[in-house]
């Protein structure tokens, strides 16, 4: 599926769903069972509380390419306020020729790592899927804490209609994304699943009641 000209992808809308508050309360106790923290946001704004309560100032951010994040004004707020020690800023102002080491050690293990995610399972796994793998790694251990904000459209069943999700929806959308953005494609070339944080307070996910990112 890879493959395919970005021109002929059609986003399968029966993602875009939003799920009840049934799905959403079961999908939080199978989250929390697995270690995963949840708090669950009635709207952006309160999403947006609900993520700077978790953050103090001048913490270490490094934050993943994220909609999600962008559309609620976080990204801008954890780049540009002053309030923190935004890491991706510093990343894209070194030279990836000749300070490659430096990039891949500062984003390698920051103290906070905060992002969204593209599918959530009622029975409580978490999948994201990335072009490059940037942001995997620190989600999945070298962070010391992770944040994702996750609008509940991203919510599935379980882990083969998780996978769909990220192949017929978000791929789609982040493709024509990408080419808007920087003329260029992306592709699902790695995926991380998340099945149980072993650290205890690692994780925590808000769960966003509206439709916001992909």
């Amino acid at each position: 599926m890879l493959a395919v000209n970005h021109t002929t992808l059609v986003p399968n809308l029966e993602f875009k769903k939003l799920a009840t508050d049934e799905q959403i309360e079961r999908t939080a106790k199978a989250l929390e069972a697995n270690n995963i923290h949840v708090l669950i946001a009635e709207n952006g704004a309160d999403a947006k509380d609900k993520f700077f309560e978790l953050i103090p100032d001048g913490a270490e951010v490094f934050l993943g390419a994220s909609v999600t994040l962008e559309t609620l004004g976080i990204k801008d707020e954890i780049d540009k306020s002053g309030r923190f020690d935004s890491i991706r800023p510093k990343m894209f102002a070194m030279n990836r020729e000749t300070q490659g080491r430096e990039i891949r050690k500062l984003g390698g293990a920051p103290d906070f790592a905060a992002g969204s995610v593209h599918a959530v399972t009622e029975d409580g796994h978490v999948l994201i899927a990335s072009n490059t793998g940037s942001q995997l790694s620190p989600y999945a251990s070298s962070a010391g804490k992770v944040i994702w904000v996750v609008g509940a459209q991203k919510i599935v069943k379980d882990l083969n209609e998780g996978f769909r999700r990220i192949q017929e929806y978000c791929y789609p959308l982040e493709d024509v994304h990408m080419h808007q953005l920087y003329n260029m494609g992306t592709g699902v070339n790695k995926i991380l699943i998340v099945n149980r944080e072993i650290r205890p307070n690692r994780i925590t996910m808000i769960i966003l009641k509206e439709e916001v990112g992909f």
